[in-house]
């Protein structure tokens, strides 16, 4: 097998599109796909999904019949994707219970923890103003029901919090 693979970088990528473009194909099935002239929900992401299938299969077949042989894949880095997505979920859980300000701060300051140039200071003052720009712009200015403080009587005593 490992004579097979001309280019392994490029087989893995191919095999990843083809996955995940089958995945969202799959997915799309569910919803009603109507005609081109009538598109359903799931018309859009179930040809959108078939287009990066047959992308990642001509990708992961040329890797197979390349001349050259291509670099190898380096090892995967689990705890970085670990560090970005673990926050978004539990962002995802707690924003009804700890509201924007907490949670957005959560967000951020935890997610740089993934790059290997995290610096404490610097996260701290990109998540504040990130806090301050997702607060104005989609509580006050798009008036999205989404708290900004946690939900305890305590902060009901702020005007920020009853916004």
């Amino acid at each position: 097998m490992k004579n097979l693979i001309k280019n392994p970088r490029d087989f893995w990528a191919g095999i990843m599109f083809l996955g995940v473009g089958g995945l969202f194909a799959g997915i799309a099935l569910t919803y009603k796909l109507g005609t081109a002239a009538r598109m359903g929900p799931g018309y859009f992401p179930f040809f959108l999904g078939l287009i990066l299938a047959a992308l990642g299969l001509a990708i992961a077949l040329t890797a197979l019949r390349e001349k050259n042989k291509g670099p190898g894949v380096e090892k995967f880095h689990w705890g970085p994707v670990f560090w970005v997505l673990m926050p978004i979920v539990v962002f995802g859980f707690g924003l009804k219970i700890a509201g924007m300000i907490v949670m957005g701060l959560f967000v951020v300051i935890v997610s740089s923890i993934g790059s290997e140039e995290f610096k404490l200071k610097p996260t701290v003052w990109l998540a504040i103003g990130l806090v301050i720009f997702c607060s104005l712009a989609f509580v006050a200015a798009l008036k999205l029901p989404i708290p900004l403080c946690p939900g305890f009587d305590f902060f009901e005593q702020f005007r920020l919090c009853r916004v």
